[in-house]
């Protein structure tokens, strides 16, 4: 059986491995149909990703089909299709007991820390597969990136009439605008990209965006869209460390900052006084949470969340390795790759 398998830092290669035994107990064989590529991917190429290791087989944004299950499951039967929540858990540590396996202590997720979907079969555990009857798999292969954003709103928990300023209009920024937008609050986003912008205007319906140009602009811009208190959420999403040291000026009085993009650089926060003075909260947000599959999925079957315009370039299984470096550079354009295995 095919895989595509990264070798080290910018070094695709086709492998072929074992095809995968029957399932177990509790366990289900899936066919992989579309493969979503984001920034863990792209930052996993680089030699960028702190939580990757060599080598390594992709994908962990997955839309599959149940071939076949094993004994006890009774959640899913071969036909279905499924998204997949990557992040397999221990299911006995502390942050598992609590409710918090999005960051389990032994956690290993999909195409990170293990490998993951880029090849035709897989066997996973049944108990982290999310149906649906309706979805294709290409939108199912969105619902782990959906669940980012949607945890990472969850974790600033803005209410109706704040505003929220997201920093980076990535796919994971622009899943954390989805969110913002269902919760009420008023939206803002920043970006270094106008392209970018000139889509969540036009396609997400979010008027107020601004551009970050590093002059202080976007400050006096944010304080005028505010009204002047500045953004009671503000969710960085760029995994740039200047960003992530800068965001806490953005943040109003009692204000809460969320951090859901990564970076392996130190921060050093130039604005260390104002978190005192404003007495703001700072807070990572990793993974997401099983109900945030099930959520995601029902808002794009009832029309809450379109995907369609997401996906801006597409690659069959046999073609990624030669599309891959185009999709890293900012003239492509590129939003979401998906690839068809």
């Amino acid at each position: 059986m095919k895989a595509i398998q990264l070798q080290q830092p910018q070094s695709f290669r086709v492998i072929d491995i074992a095809e995968p035994a029957a399932p177990g107990p509790g366990e289900a064989l899936l066919r992989v149909h579309q493969v979503g590529i984001c920034g863990t991917d792209l930052g996993g190429y680089l030699g960028k990703m702190p939580f990757y290791s060599y080598p390594r087989i992709p994908g962990h944004e997955l839309g599959v089909e149940v071939l076949a299950v094993g004994e006890g499951v009774t959640g899913v039967r071969p036909g279905d299709r499924c998204a997949v929540e990557p992040y397999l858990n221990c299911q006995r540590c502390h942050a598992c007991r609590t409710g918090h396996s999005n960051c389990c202590e032994h956690n290993l997720t999909l195409g990170v820390m293990t490998d993951g979907g880029l090849t035709d079969r897989i066997v996973l555990p049944a108990r982290k597969l999310h149906v649906s009857a309706k979805l294709g798999y290409e939108a199912l292969a969105l619902v782990e990136t959906l669940a980012i954003g949607c945890h990472a709103v969850a974790r600033g928990n803005p209410r109706p009439g704040e505003h929220v300023l997201v920093i980076g209009a990535g796919p994971i920024g622009l899943s954390v605008v989805e969110f913002a937008k269902l919760s009420g609050a008023k939206t803002i986003v920043m970006d270094m990209n106008e392209g970018r912008l000139a889509f969540v205007r036009e396609k997400m319906g979010v008027p107020d965006t601004l551009l970050a140009t590093g002059d202080g602009k976007e400050l006096e811009r944010l304080a005028e869209l505010t009204g002047g208190q500045l953004a009671d959420v503000v969710v960085d999403a760029t995994g740039s460390a200047k960003s992530m040291s800068q965001a806490l000026g953005y943040c109003a009085f009692a204000g809460r900052l969320v951090y859901v993009g990564i970076t392996q650089q130190e921060l050093a926060f130039l604005h260390a006084p104002v978190m005192h003075r404003r007495e703001l909260t700072l807070m990572a947000s990793r993974n997401a949470l099983p109900p945030d599959f099930s959520r995601i999925i029902r808002l794009i079957e009832d029309g809450l969340i379109d995907t369609g315009t997401w996906i801006t370039h597409r690659a069959p299984m046999d073609g990624m390795i030669e599309a891959f470096p185009g999709w890293l550079k900012p003239e492509n354009g590129v939003l979401k790759a998906m690839v068809a295995v």
